[in-house]
C-alpha cells in the first residue's frame, strides 16, 4: 500500500469543502481557485476542478456569470449561492467534528513518541 494513494484520497475528500470556502470569500475564476489550492498543497488540475464546479452548480450551491476578458474570450466566474453558504456551514461543522475526533484518536500516538 502506498502512502501517496491515501494522501490523494484524503485530499479529494476535503476538496469540495475547500473549493466552496474559497468561493465564499469572493467570486472566483477556476484558475484562481486552482492557484489557491496549489498554495495549500491541495494540488488539483483543471480536469479535477471543472467536474466538481459543475456538480456544485447543478446542486444549486454555486452560480456563475460570464465576464469579458482582456486576454481572450469571456470567462466564467463562480460565486456561492445562499444554499451553498448553508451547505458550507454544514461541511465546516462536520469538518470540525471530524478533526476533533481524529485529534482525540491520534493524540496518544503523537504524545507517546
Amino acid at each position: 500500500m502506498k502512502i501517496e494513494n491515501t494522501r490523494a484520497q484524503m485530499r479529494k475528500g476535503v476538496l469540495e469543502l475547500c473549493v466552496l470556502s474559497i468561493i465564499s470569500e469572493k467570486e472566483a475564476y477556476p484558475s484562481d481557485i486552482i492557484g489557491k489550492l496549489k498554495e495549500s498543497k491541495l494540488i488539483v488540475v483543471e480536469g479535477t476542478l471543472y467536474p466538481l464546479l459543475n456538480r456544485l452548480k447543478n446542486a444549486n450551491l454555486l452560480h456563475y456569470t460570464w465576464k469579458e476578458s482582456n486576454a481572450g474570450p469571456p470567462r466564467k466566474y463562480y460565486r456561492i449561492t445562499d444554499e451553498g453558504k448553508q451547505f458550507l456551514d454544514g461541511l465546516l461543522d462536520t469538518w470540525n467534528e471530524l478533526n476533533h475526533a481524529v485529534n482525540q484518536s491520534t493524540i496518544k500516538l503523537t504524545t507517546n513518541e
